[in-house]
């Protein structure tokens, strides 16, 4: 079965979920601290969230997380990191994730290396593509990582480690609900709220189509059962 852990109450898997043709569960750790036991997985994605991959002081569930997304990796078994998700696969294989660096917030086109043009995850997609951004931290690449896309504000926008785990920084699953929510976290993003709805609802084709693209990709990593 596909796991889908939601590491914040405001940062569902929304349309993910819309474009899966496996079963699959959402665990809600942040809540009640679980976490699925490895064998149970077959395909794993991890949600973005509010907080920082290291905040383990404040949530502790997150030590766990790394240890499982460590040995999801190990086991070579799909994982898909979102945001967040992306900053905790980079931490649990010993890479830095940094905040307050290459922070980005809205709309912003992402542009694939030479070895995101030829990679399963955007396998179909465009060169350039529109993407929605909300974060304020960044991963660096693991040892063995492969840089996969990049924009001008922040070059590290997705990569993979062998041949089954990716991650990327920008949010895929993003609807005009989440983004209101998001933009009401403080003042200075509650300002501008409408012009960020505006250009998303601009792109809404686009950013359908990537979520779909990606979410279909990753899914032909997943064994089928017997």
């Amino acid at each position: 079965m596909l796991h889908i852990i939601q590491n914040d109450p405001e940062v569902p898997p929304g349309t993910i979920t819309d474009h899966l043709t496996i079963p699959w569960v959402v665990h809600h750790p942040y809540r009640d601290g679980r976490l699925p036991a490895p064998e149970e997985i077959s395909a794993l994605i991890v949600m973005g969230g509010a907080m920082g991959a290291g905040d383990l002081l404040r949530h502790p569930f997150l030590g766990d997380l790394k240890k499982l997304i460590r040995s999801v990796v190990a086991a070579r078994v799909p994982y898909l990191g979102v945001c967040l998700g992306g900053q905790l696969l980079a931490a649990a294989l010993g890479a830095e994730v940094v905040s307050n660096r290459w922070e980005e917030l809205g709309t912003v086109h992402v542009t694939l290396t030479e070895a995101g043009r030829a990679d399963l995850l955007f396998c179909g997609s465009a060169e350039e593509f529109c993407t929605f951004q909300w974060h304020h931290d960044s991963f660096d690449i693991p040892a063995g990582g492969v840089l996969l896309a990049s924009t001008p504000r922040c070059p590290h926008q997705a990569f993979r480690v062998g041949n089954s785990a990716w991650g990327v920084q920008f949010h895929p699953e993003v609807t005009e609900t989440i983004i209101r929510d998001w933009s009401a976290w403080d003042h200075a993003t509650r300002a501008d709220v409408e012009d960020r709805v505006a250009a998303f609802k601009a792109e809404a084709g686009n950013y359908s189509a990537t979520a779909r693209l990606l979410v279909t990709n990753f899914l032909t990593t997943v064994p089928l059962p017997p």
